[in-house]
This record gives structure tokens, sequence and C-alpha cells, in this order.
């Protein structure tokens, strides 16, 4: 069979976290014809808030001032998700019955570049619209520029053309306090049989393009492939992921300059031929024993590096004696992952089922693996993966002052402090809260941090505590077997807010900038998913709102414009503190301040 993604949703539902409890997933895959509707199953309507105020407006061409038509214009807000709207013959839109709140706009069209409103230039964040009670705006305009594109070919080291490489258009952006290449907003391109690329809606700016052969498809047929059985042979030589002009080097990368609208023709590359190598081991448990149906899987070992998310050693299941083998494995250097997994396959017709659960009934028994190897092109024979038991934390949640009437929604997660580490098969465990406010997660393994989501409005997060101490921003080093209790995450209904507006030089309103805060203290502008650096962009009457920060001391600072997430940089906000404003923040505070545009 074969499966033509181009015709699939691709829909991975109940095991959200990586928690290695025991937990269902089942992937389905639904050849969905046009203007069918997606239902995510095992999810029943999200429950939404309707009110009496509307949004409408007009999407137009920048270059020429067309109406565009059928553009999709998508409205966001934390009490309404996510709803779309399709624009008629004159570009016009409408949403209708919004509640009062603060919202995002974006308007998306083949051949344009992706638009949010009151976005001015390339990478900027969107400006938000905040709705009172009956409100309608209704000159909510978007501008669309045309998108630029990246347009070439990919070959092999003859010159052959290669079909089905997948090609990325990557462009540099700050994460986790770093600097690192991110795909430029999910632009992937697959060529064709005469290896011909092509990808599109590009807004103007740097990129770097790259291209690895190994696909979705191939991996996927792969993972749900049972253990033991049939051994096909594996090429000794395969490709690399490639950058354009054709290096495996990112220093050596060659970078593409767009402009508005353009097309950058004659990128064409070879992709760089590598000898690739046979991985082979057993997996065994705690207590010596081969385990069956382990799923192993090869992951970059380094996921923030520039070709992490690229190499790609596949994945496959262990034998009935715990025997495992890895073919086609590229050079680099990763970790091996294993677990325990048992896939029930069920078809009919053009839907597909795959029925995945993760560790032994209960998940209390439940094991996983982690070890790194370096591949060099020679094969690596004889491994030994011996599984041990994750850690685990139990606590319990606490209200300042009245506790809300229903604690539905409310998940403690434990995602990891290392962004650039691989993906922990423990890292990022979710769990629901009970009745009485207690939790406890399993499967926790390495640097975790302890989150809470889905707060009820008028609600942030305090403190998480373990025995009198703060580890909110520190979080726990779980290892193995390791049981953590009397966790306390606190929560309080004395939020916090930062408003305000910012005026020029001449003393006038100004309704184009964005306002920066960050912490007195540098350290924390690098911590693990900080919670200290916040950015906002002015709503339609020119003002800023930045809520739920924590206590503490803080700068502002107002720039023209920064690229989304470029708040992030370390110097940047150096820079910034000399000329910024210093306030300091309280509990349950709403500080209001006037900034001026320097």
């Amino acid at each position: 069979m074969r499966i033509d993604t181009a015709l699939l949703l691709l829909v991975v539902v109940g095991a959200a976290s990586t928690a290695i409890g025991a937990q269902e997933q089942t992937i389905q895959i639904i050849r969905a014809g046009p203007g069918e509707g997606m239902q995510m199953p095992g999810m029943g309507p999200r429950q939404v808030k309707t009110g009496t105020g509307g949004i409408k407006g007009l999407v137009a061409a920048t270059d020429t001032g067309a109406p565009i038509r059928r553009a999709q214009v998508r409205v966001s807000g934390p009490d309404i998700g996510t709803k779309t709207a399709m624009t008629d013959a004159e570009g016009r839109y409408e949403f209708r019955d919004l509640p009062a709140g603060r919202f995002t706009l974006m308007a998306s069209k083949s051949g344009y570049t992706n638009v949010q409103s009151g976005q001015t230039r390339p990478f900027e964040s969107g400006r938000p619209i905040e709705l009172a009670d009956k409100q309608v705006l209704d000159k909510a305009d978007i501008s669309m520029p045309r998108g630029s594109v990246i347009s070439g070919r990919i070959v092999d080291e003859f010159g052959e053309p290669l079909a089905d490489v997948m090609v990325n258009a990557m462009r540099q952006t700050w994460t986790g306090g770093r600097r690192r290449l991110v795909p430029a907003g999910g632009r992937v391109a697959q060529t064709n049989d005469l290896g011909q690329y092509r990808m599109y809606g590009l807004p103007p700016g740097e990129y770097y393009v790259t291209a690895t052969l190994r696909g979705v498809e191939t991996l996927m047929m792969d993972m749900n492939a049972g253990p033991g059985g049939p051994v096909g042979s594996a090429p000794a030589s395969g490709y690399a992921p490639t950058y354009f002009p054709g290096t495996t080097s990112g220093a050596d990368a060659q970078k593409i300059t767009l402009v508005v609208g353009q097309e950058a023709q004659g990128t064409e590359f070879a992709l760089t031929p590598v000898k690739l190598a046979r991985v082979t081991g057993t997996v065994v448990n705690s207590e010596g024993k081969p385990v069956e149906g382990a799923m192993i899987t090869a992951v970059p070992a380094t996921r923030g590096s520039e070709m992490g998310m690229f190499m790609m050693g596949g994945g496959t299941r262990s034998s009935k004696d715990g025997a495992f083998t890895l073919s086609g494995v590229t050079p680099g250097d990763y970790t091996l992952q294993a677990r325990s997994v048992q896939t029930i396959t069920q078809g009919d017709g053009d839907r597909m089922v795959f029925t995945t659960t993760m560790g032994p009934a209960g998940g209390d028994d439940s094991e996983f693996a982690s070890v790194p190897v370096s591949v060099a092109g020679e094969d690596l024979p004889g491994l030994v993966i011996v599984t041990a038991k994750g850690g685990s934390a139990a606590g319990k949640v606490t209200f300042e002052g009245a506790k809300p009437t229903s604690l539905n929604g409310i998940r403690i997660s434990a995602p990891s402090t290392d962004f650039e580490g691989p993906p922990m098969a423990g890292g990022g465990a979710g769990g629901q809260l009970k009745p009485d406010a207690s939790f406890e997660l399993k499967g926790l393994a390495g640097a975790k941090l302890i989150r809470v989501g889905g707060l009820p409005q008028g609600w942030m997060l305090k403190s998480v505590n373990m025995n009198g101490t703060d580890i909110t921003d520190s979080g726990l080093t779980f290892k193995s077997g390791e049981n953590v209790s009397g966790l306390e995450v606190v929560l309080t209904p004395k939020v916090t807010e930062v408003n305000g507006g910012v005026t020029g030089t001449d003393g006038s309103p100004v309704k184009e900038y964005t306002v920066i805060i960050f912490s007195d203290d540098a350290e924390k502008w690098t911590a693990p998913m900080t919670r200290w650096v916040a950015a906002s962009r002015p709503d339609q009457e020119g003002r800023f709102k930045i809520r739920n920060l924590p206590v503490g001391s803080y700068q502002a600072a107002v720039v023209d414009y920064v690229e989304q997430g470029g708040w992030g940089d370390p110097e940047l906000l150096e820079r910034l503190k000399a000329s910024a404003h210093q306030f300091t923040l309280t509990e349950g505070e709403t500080e209001t301040l006037a900034l001026k545009m320097r």
C-alpha cells in the first residue's frame, strides 16, 4: 500500500505528553476530500464563549490594493479557540457573536505571505484587537504582500535528479536565549521526478535551504512494522542532510536573500553521499530480561542544532529475544531511545487506525532507556540497552483565596529544562488534577520544570515549592526509580498586569511599536521557559498590555521593530537596559506606564 501524504490528515491523539506511564496513542490516517472537516478522535467539542461583539474588515493585496478573494482569516482568543472566515468576492470578511476580550487575526492565501492583523514588517508580531462587550470593529483591514519563492533542483553525486527529497527553508531566530535555525513557517517542499522543488509564500528575509532524502512515509511504515520477521537488504551508502550549495556544515551554508515577491531560481545542489551504518544490539529491562516489541528510535543528540531535526536514524522494534537492528543510519551523534510499545492496526477502506500503548498496563512498571551513540559510517554491533523505571512526582495544587468552582481543564506538566537535549521518553509528562487538587506525574527522567496549564481566567502561577524551597524556575532532576512527593503548586488570583501607551519625541501618541519588559536580573533572561521576559504590540487604540508576570523588579523598553521572539536576545536586552524605564511589580498590581519612543 502506498500512502499519498498529499491526501492525508494525520491525527495523533491521546498521548499529548511524552510521559512513559502506560498511555494509549491513536493515529488515524483519513483520506479527506475537499471541504471535509476534521474531528479529533476521542475529543469532544471545545466549550467556547459567545457574546455580542464583532470584527469585520477587508483583505487586500499590498502592491495593488486589489481585494483578495477566498483568503482565509482566522481569529484566535483564549475564550474562543480559533475560528475561520473566508473573504467574499470583494475581499471582505466578518466574525460575529464574539465575547469581550483580546484577539489576534491572521490571513492566509496561496501566493501571498501569511500576515497577522497590524503586522507591517516581515516576522513582526501582529497587533491584538481588544473588544469590549457589544463592540463591533468594522475596519480590521489586512494588507497581504506577495510571497517570495525559492525554487531549484536536487540531484545526486552523478547529477541525476532525486525525487521525494524534503526541502526546507530555514531562518535564524531566538529560542531559549540562543540563536538557532528553525523552519520558516513550515515551508516544506518535496521534489518531483525531475528533482525540482518550489517553496512559496515566504516573507522577505534571509534563508538557508536544506534537503534530506529520508521521507515521512518510509519512517511511518517502519515505525509500525512488527518486531522480528523478514529482513530486507539495506544500501551501504546514502545521503546526509545537505545545505545549499551542497555542504553538510552550517558554517559553509550559503544564505539566500529574498525581497518581496521575488523568486530565487536555480538553487540546484547535490546531496552529500555518506556511508550508512547498521546499529544492532539487545534491549533488556532492569531485571536483565529481554524486552520484546520495544520501540527503538535514533534521535539526533542535539535537537537545537542546525541539522538536528533533519538527521534521521529511523526506528525499529525489538524481537522476542530483545534484539534490534537500525539500518541506514547516517553519520552523526544520536540518542538511542527504547520504550515498550504495542500496536494494534485496524483498516477499513480509506481509514486506518493504529492504536499504540506505551508501557505495561497501569504504567507503574514502565521502563525506558536513553543511550548516546556516535555514528561515523561504520557498523555499531553488540549494543546493550538497559531500560530503567522512570521517576515520579506527586503533589497538590493550593489556591490562595477562594478555590475555583471547577478544576476541569487544569493540568500539571513537566517539560524538560534542556531545549538542546534529545526528547526524553519521560520529557513532558502531563496529568489532570484529581478532585482533591492532587496530582501525580510518572515516567520522569532528567531535569524538569513543573508547570500548570488550563488555568481559569483570573488565576496565575505564583510558585512551585519543594520542602519549602522555591523551584519554579530551577526545576528538579529525576533519577531512575526516584519518587518525589510533597510538591506544592501555588496558584493565586492576585494576577499582575502592565499596561500603558507610548508617545513620540514630540509628545504625540505612537501606535506602531513593541514594548519589551524584562527582569532586572540578567540570569533570568535565559532561564528555561523564562517567565521573566515578555513583549507586547499595541491594540487598535495604541495601548499595550502584558499579564501574569512574576512579582519582581523590571525594565520596560520601547522599540520601533523587533522580529517575533527577538526579545529573547540577551545582547538586545542588555543594550535596551541603559535607556529603559525601571519599575517594580507587586502581587495583584496593575502598573500603568507612560513610555516614550527614543
